[in-house]
């Protein structure tokens, strides 16, 4: 019993350390490290086509082309890390990603980052189907609309001239991305989905959906990176990478690879 007893102590101790061994190798943000040689970029992988999971599995999108042109600027090694968009903040303040790079609206959220320049503009739009009776924003009322919770269109109408209009809804749904709300419009499930202008147009472009946008947009707004507020330094550097990428002409060719043009407003 006595040799058993020893046994079983240490199977017990070396069960226990695996355990610990596991825990200090992983983090909320995988099992990266994030150190002066590493630019963890946090992201919405649900977000073409910023950034997105393609289908080989690969991580890919405009934001993702950019961060990586920025981190060699920089002489780092890029991370994509995917992150729940509701938890942006705690994965940003705890130091597991550097910043938030993907489709991020500064507006309304000046005050709460440490933003870069604004690199591209953007509009706040509702898509239907093609065989919608709804034509403008005022057909909106009484009728059932999605939109991505914690996102800029979330914002929009909930202040303003979007807040109005979104007293005229019989319901507006938060759901928790882009990609929900879609097939949600597409079973019938909602009348419409306030979105993105840049994502709208990729996803009824590359998956050919029986949808379109209004004419008339909610909001207009403009994409910048955000870091920790007390992180400037990092912000700066990354300032200067964007800033030399559009004039060398990298920026561009980024751009021409998603879009079609350069629609990239720094210069």
């Amino acid at each position: 019993m006595k040799k058993l007893r020893v046994i079983l102590a240490v199977s017990l101790v070396f069960v226990m350390t695996l355990a610990i061994a596991g825990c200090s190798c992983s983090s909320k943000s995988g099992s990266t490290k994030n150190d002066d040689q590493t630019f963890v970029v946090g992201f919405d992988a649900e977000f073409p086509p910023y950034g997105f999971k393609d289908e080989s599995g690969k991580y890919t999108g405009f934001d993702l082309d950019l961060a990586e042109a920025v981190a060699n600027k920089l002489g780092q090694k890029v991370v994509y890390q995917p992150i729940d968009w509701d938890a942006k903040d705690a994965e940003l303040n705890s130091g597991t990603i550097d910043c938030i790079w993907s489709g991020f609206t500064i507006n309304g959220r000046e005050n709460d980052y440490a933003w870069s320049d604004p690199y591209l503009d953007n509009k706040q739009v509702v898509v239907v189907k093609n065989d919608s009776n709804i034509n403008t924003l005022a057909d909106l009322a009484g009728k059932t609309v999605e939109v991505q919770k914690d996102s800029s269109a979330e914002a929009a109408l909930n202040e303003g001239e979007g807040a109005k209009l979104r007293s005229t809804f019989n319901n507006l749904i938060s759901v928790a991305d882009y990609n929900t709300a879609l097939m949600d419009l597409e079973s019938g499930a909602v009348n419409a989905v306030v979105m993105d202008s840049g994502v709208a147009e990729y996803k009824i472009n590359t998956e050919k959906k029986a949808f379109r946008l209004l004419g008339e947009s909610i909001a207009t707004e403009q994409y910048g990176v955000g870091f920790a507020k007390n992180n400037t330094a990092l912000r700066d550097q990354v300032n200067k990478a964007l800033h030399d990428l559009a004039a060398e002409g990298g920026m561009d060719q980024i751009s021409n690879k998603w879009f079609g043009s350069n629609i990239v407003i720094i210069k």
